[in-house]
């Protein structure tokens, strides 16, 4: 069973910074396409970031320029820098893995980003 762990959420001030980091158990993580999704009180879950085997990334218009996914396939793990925080990025941000072979969506416990003054 594959299990996503995330750390490094917490409180900001409004223009702070976090790094959010996700942890991946099993041997396949490297074909994983990998990604960030955060959910708002009151609101549906959204997708923020993505990043493929290759390194390919995405990110959803609102955090253009703020936010940067990366991955090291060596230890397993997907990064989330977020920059220029904003009070609208408060949410409970989740890790994604998804696995193309038996297609199959992985989730992590989630971790709360509050930006706030």
């Amino acid at each position: 069973q594959v299990q996503l762990v995330e750390s490094g959420g917490g409180l900001v001030q409004p223009g702070g910074s976090l790094r959010l980091s996700c942890a991946a158990s099993g041997s396949r993580f490297v074909i994983y396409t990998m990604g960030w999704y955060r959910q708002a009180p009151g609101k549906q879950r959204e997708l923020v970031a993505t990043i493929t085997p290759g390194g390919s990334t995405d990110y959803v218009d609102s955090v253009k320029g703020r936010f940067t996914i990366s991955r090291d396939s060596a230890k397993s793990t997907v990064h989330l820098q977020m920059n220029g925080l904003k009070p609208e990025d408060t949410a409970v941000y989740y890790c994604n893995g998804k696995d193309p072979i038996i297609r199959r969506d992985y989730w992590g416990q989630g971790t709360q980003v509050t930006v706030s003054s």
